[in-house]
């Protein structure tokens, strides 16, 4: 078996005093695209920034590419091919969006150039309509496209998307799942954390379920559908 991109054991993560995560487990295999899901507050962005290191894991364990990276800076993860694509997107306001793609172009941690400037405005082509506009001119939708663009530009090995398509017009978010199909097609392989599930099993290949900091549900897409009290329960509004 392939070492997975991201391999998480026992992870426990505290804001002060606040016991956030409890003993999470969590891997990200070759190719493998992931829904992340539970209703707000559960500890799916703290699970998502303690493996960014952006929170330092009070106890457990974070791997990334076999090696151990557990506390370490955000930058050094990044190098190992991890794209994070956060909620509220962090594009660069005051540069074009020919300056936010470019800044970002590198080759993969295996010298991989798939993702041109090119090939990421055939994907996006409302990004080639707004190429000298400013990030801070671009609507919501525009900016979340921006910001996963740039991500792409690093040529990553595994993309993380926070709220994927969070506060975005219908038409727009439809946009965004068609560009998460394509990446998953690619090869790349995604966590995305939503609160539509049903948009988000459409393209999974294995569902993870947080409450209150706890794994209550890591299977397959169709496990999950076959699961509508559980859905109800964990996912319902």
């Amino acid at each position: 078996m392939s070492t997975p991109w991201i391999d998480a054991c026992g992870i426990h993560t505290f804001y002060g005093s606040s016991h956030i995560l409890h003993g999470i487990d969590f891997t990200v295999g070759q190719g493998e695209t992931i829904g992340l899901m539970g209703r707000n507050g559960m500890g799916k962005s703290t699970l998502l920034k303690s493996l960014m290191g952006l929170v330092k894991p009070r106890a457990g364990s974070v791997a990334v590419a076999g090696r151990d990276m557990t506390g370490k800076p955000p930058y050094e993860v990044a190098r190992l091919g991890i794209a994070y694509v956060p909620e509220g997107r962090g594009i660069f306001g005051n540069l074009s969006v020919v300056e936010n793609l470019q800044m970002a172009a590198r080759a993969g941690t295996r010298g991989q150039r798939d993702w041109t400037y090119e090939r990421v405005l055939e994907t996006f082509p409302r990004l080639k309509e707004r190429l000298g506009h400013g990030g801070q001119q671009l609507s919501g939708g525009e900016q979340q496209m921006l910001t996963i663009g740039r991500a792409l530009m690093t040529n990553p090995d595994v993309l993380i998307l926070d709220e994927a398509t969070e506060g975005l017009a219908p038409l727009i978010a439809r946009e965004i799942w068609r560009i998460c199909s394509l990446i998953k097609d690619s090869g790349i392989s995604s966590v995305i954390v939503d609160k539509n599930w049903k948009h988000v099993t459409q393209i999974t290949d294995r569902n993870v379920i947080l409450v209150k900091g706890q794994v209550v549900f890591d299977g397959s897409s169709d496990a999950l559908h076959a699961e509508p009290l559980l859905l109800e329960q964990y996912l319902g509004v």
